[in-house]
């Protein structure tokens, strides 16, 4: 099978949240009010958004279900708490992964005096119900995976320099997410903001512009 690429651009996102309140959210699937039948999700990704908190700013307490809630911090310090007892802070570098299950509430904040900015995508896990989980990888190596098994999902953190290139996963669908910089992919050049949504990957490689890049790479299984 050949790859079949579809890119889409930052500018495409939904925009959301409360600016009033200090909080920007940018979606780039299907979201609240912004709904999108063509647009609900790619293999297990449902959610990939992009969200900006001023200090002091946050999500009060809300509810969530059968969901694998993963985030990753782009600058500045997250705090979570939950129902089921946790209290963290999450700082550039780490992954945390919240698995709502049969239903868990959080809190999430940007307690610190310097702006947060934080990358939150949402996996249809491929069973419903359960307990919920809770789980932070402290500052992942782009050499360490971070499987969600739950999904059918593997996470790759990727850090290019300038001409330097890495492998996107073989795999029925990878989902490529540009934090910073940019990369060039399949012919075309992805900037901050900017995904792939690559169905039957196969021999792809990215390839970090003069900026350098950072990315996030979902690699699922069909």
């Amino acid at each position: 099978m050949v790859a079949v690429m579809d890119v889409r651009r930052a500018g495409e996102r939904y925009l959301g949240g409360d600016r009033a309140a200090g909080i920007e959210s940018l979606h780039a699937f299907s979201f609240g009010p912004h709904y999108d039948p063509d647009n609900l999700r790619f293999g297990a990704v449902i959610a990939c958004n992009e969200e900006r908190l001023a200090p002091g700013a946050g999500f009060d307490e809300h509810p969530h279900s059968h969901t694998e809630i993963v985030t990753w911090v782009v600058e500045g310090e997250l705090t979570h708490r939950d129902s089921t007892g946790h209290a963290t802070v999450i700082r550039p570098g780490d992954v945390q992964r919240l698995s709502a299950a049969g239903g868990v509430r959080h809190v999430e904040r940007n307690d610190a005096g310097v702006p947060l900015a934080f990358v939150q995508m949402w996996l249809a896990p491929r069973e419903p119900g359960g307990d919920p989980a809770y789980e932070v990888v402290r500052g992942i190596a782009d050499s360490t995976p971070y499987a969600v098994p739950e999904a059918g999902a593997m996470l790759h953190v990727r850090r290019l320099a300038a001409g330097e290139r890495t492998a996107v996963p073989d795999a029925a669908y990878a989902y490529v997410h540009v934090v910073r910089g940019a990369v060039r992919l399949g012919g075309q050049e992805l900037g901050p903001g900017d995904s792939a949504r690559i169905t039957d990957a196969k021999d792809l490689e990215a390839v970090g512009a003069s900026t350098g890049a950072e990315l996030l790479v979902w690699e699922m299984a069909g």
